[in-house]
């Protein structure tokens, strides 16, 4: 426990303490053992983070559209031949996303967006 005399001057020091400062060492030595000694930032590569930035927002936006596009289906608003054009279209886009992911040295698991405790989205 940490012990503050305000009518004492301190200079903003602290004036003693009980012994419990192993405690607050060994709870800041665990958080940074869980933080990387640097952050990667390549010189030669920068590009590589932003096509994954990149494709990982195209992804996201493919996903979302084909949902709609399912739905649309479903809900039967559709022509036959839309419905044919829109899979063809899907299939392309799918196909171009995965040349570009082998251009920039990247796999389509990069791609997936992990929010943490939350876990993937989409």
């Amino acid at each position: 426990m940490l012990v503050f005399d305000p009518d004492r001057p301190h200079d903003g020091k602290i004036l003693a303490h009980t012994g419990k400062l192993d405690a607050f060492a060994s709870e800041i030595a665990g958080a940074r053992s869980a933080l990387p000694e640097r952050i990667n930032a390549d010189r030669e590569s920068p590009d590589q983070g932003l096509a994954k930035l990149v494709l990982t927002l195209i992804d996201l936006l493919r996903q979302l559209m084909e949902r709609q596009a399912l739905r649309r289906i479903e809900a039967g608003s559709l022509t036959d031949e839309e419905i044919e054009r829109i899979g063809d279209t899907f299939q392309k886009l799918d196909a171009r996303l995965s040349e570009l992911c082998t251009v920039f040295g990247l796999r389509r698991q990069d791609l997936r967006l992990d929010l943490g405790p939350l876990g993937d989205l989409l």
